[in-house]
C-alpha cells in the first residue's frame, strides 16, 4: 500500500470547504480510478464513482508523483 501525502492547499483549503469529503475516497479513486488525465502542469486528475455519495463522480488532483493529493471535488460535468 502507497503512503499518500497532502498539499497544505488540500488540508488547509480543500478539506475545509467540503467538509464531507473524505481522505479515503480519494485514496480509493487514485487506487482504482474510472478515468485518469495529465494535466499540462504534470499533475495527474483521477476520477471514480462514489456509491456512498448517491453515485457521483469524484476527481481527485494529484501532483505529479501520483501519491501527493492537492485537489478533490465532485465533478458535475464528468461522464464515463
Amino acid at each position: 500500500m502507497k503512503y499518500y501525502k497532502y498539499t497544505a492547499y488540500f488540508e488547509n483549503e480543500v478539506l475545509r470547504k467540503r467538509a464531507y469529503l473524505k481522505r479515503e475516497w480519494c485514496i480509493r479513486i487514485i487506487e482504482n480510478p474510472a478515468r485518469v488525465d495529465r494535466q499540462d502542469d504534470q499533475r495527474f486528475r483521477f476520477w471514480g464513482k462514489i456509491e456512498e455519495h448517491g453515485g457521483r463522480y469524484l476527481r481527485v488532483v494529484t501532483l505529479s508523483d501520483k501519491v501527493t493529493i492537492h485537489n478533490a471535488f465532485f465533478d458535475r460535468g464528468f461522464e464515463p
